[in-house]
């Protein structure tokens, strides 16, 4: 028993050390300057994209529509030119629908990368600044007081750097080396168990996104 009370006794310093924190990553992406600025840039490629494709949707239903009212009435030859426009026009419009989702896609995955990569960097950042044991996303977490949500102050120092997105730390998927190339332990210390900013910011990534 007295044992026991002495092992709690000396775990109380640590534990009264500890210091939490939390961000919600997707409020920053959707707040920061950054953010706001590729999702107004998403959002215009989205509206191009959709109004091409809806004048090419309408030149198939035209297609069709001419084929079904007026194709019993059309010589042979007329109607099978009509037929094969019709199908090659709706074969297009199919691949560019695909080709268009795809590449929209693939640019908000690239734009969300870069500015969640950032954001990584100056969470670390604060983390290390202000002595937090640990800072978690919010989705990963059931529940934390307003208290310890250090989102706005995140954002406010992201914006304050005025950056081009995807460029601290060296950019998505790059390690910073040591200062001198030297690559010594000492110059770029490693907590045990913590995530570099690159892996946090993949992996924030792929629950996060610039159109949300």
């Amino acid at each position: 028993m007295a044992a026991a009370a002495l092992v709690m006794f000396a775990a109380a310093p640590a534990l009264a050390d500890t210091k939490f924190a939390y961000v919600d990553v997707q409020r920053a992406l959707n707040e920061c300057e950054a953010g706001k600025t590729a999702k107004a840039e998403v959002r215009n490629r989205v509206q191009g994209e959709e109004r091409k494709l809806q004048r090419e949707e309408t030149d198939v239903q035209s297609l069709k529509d001419e084929l079904e009212k007026k194709g019993m009435l059309m010589k042979p030859e007329q109607r099978q030119s009509l037929q094969d426009e019709y199908l090659g026009k709706a074969k297009n419009f199919e691949r560019d629908f695909k080709d268009s989702k795809d590449e929209l896609e693939r640019k908000d995955n690239e734009v969300t990368g870069k500015i969640v990569h950032d954001l990584a960097e100056v969470i670390r950042d604060l983390g290390e600044k202000n002595g937090y044991t640990m800072v978690m996303e919010k989705g990963s977490i059931l529940w934390g007081a307003p208290g310890i949500d250090i989102t706005d102050q995140v954002i406010r120092t992201y914006n304050g750097m005025h950056i081009k997105p995807g460029t601290l730390g060296g950019g998505p998927g790059t390690v910073p080396s040591a200062a001198g190339g030297s690559g010594d332990d000492e110059d770029q210390p490693q907590h045990a168990g913590a995530s570099s900013p690159s892996d946090f910011g993949a992996s924030a990534a792929k629950h996060s996104s610039i159109s949300k």
